[in-house]
């Protein structure tokens, strides 16, 4: 799985770049088609809000596409809700397709 990690407005440090790579490889227990995932770090300092740190991810398995987004007072934060978020869509997406699999036809 490709994971690119980028970062807005500013520079993340190694520490933070790896933890969030440790976590992005977990995905695969959850889905193992993943095609490629895609990490936004971005700080939007523009309201001057605590909550200014926002966390996006993206992930593309085939023929569907899952993204989130959360924003809170550090990226870490940000990031552990957001993958929280994901892993649930991601739960969903695979038992609708198992539901859709079973269900007798008409």
């Amino acid at each position: 799985m490709n994971v690119q990690i980028q970062t807005v407005h500013f520079d993340a440090d190694a520490k933070l770049t790896e933890r969030i790579s440790q976590k992005m490889d977990k995905l695969r227990t959850f889905h193992d088609r993943i095609v490629d995932a895609e990490v936004y770090l971005v700080l939007d300092n523009v309201a001057h809000t605590l909550k200014d740190k926002i966390a996006e991810i993206k992930v593309r398995v085939p023929r569907h596409s899952f993204f989130v987004k959360h924003q809170s007072k550090t990226f870490e934060e940000s990031f552990d809700f957001a993958f929280d978020s994901l892993v649930n869509q991601i739960k969903r997406h695979k038992e609708r397709r198992a539901d859709l699999a079973v269900a007798p036809a008409p």
